[in-house]
């Protein structure tokens, strides 16, 4: 009968007590949504209009850009990490949302007062929403090779 060789069981240990090491998945998920979820709030924060006044008027602008919010559990001590996640099967979800009453109004239009023309849109959420779909992919890639490198070096 052939010489079956000789196999050292120290490696596979080793590579048993670094997989262990893993975070719980969940938990790497949330963290990956989280981050995306801050992601699409830097961008439509960026991308949402500040209203210009006269001075005279004591108005300030900026109160849209400001609203801008996700949904937070008040005890966390981060924006990132108050962020609250609902998971309904497979998908893990942030709510990102507005509650100022004209955002609507100024992301996808409206009639002016006289209702004889129309403003347009500023699809600061949409354009934002399009530009972080184009940029996930990579950034779930580095956070996964990052997330797996910590374990195996």
């Amino acid at each position: 009968m052939a010489n079956m060789g000789k196999f050292d069981f120290k490696q596979m240990e080793k590579l048993r007590d670094e997989l262990n090491k893993l975070q719980d998945p969940q938990q790497f998920v949330e963290s990956c949504t989280k981050e995306l979820a801050a992601r699409l709030l830097r961008l439509v924060v960026k991308r949402t209009p500040v209203g210009q006044y006269p001075s005279s008027t004591g108005k300030n602008g900026g109160t849209l850009r400001r609203g801008w919010t996700a949904n937070k559990k008040s005890s966390a001590k981060d924006y990132a990490e108050s962020m609250e996640i609902a998971k309904e099967g497979n998908t893990y979800k942030i709510e990102i949302v507005n509650p100022v009453e004209y955002a609507s109004y100024v992301e996808y239009g409206h009639r002016t007062a006289n209702h004889k023309g129309w403003v347009k849109g500023q699809f600061m959420m949409t354009i934002s929403e399009e530009e972080l779909r184009r940029m996930a992919p990579a950034i779930l890639e580095r956070k996964i090779k990052n997330y797996l490198e910590d374990v195996i070096h």
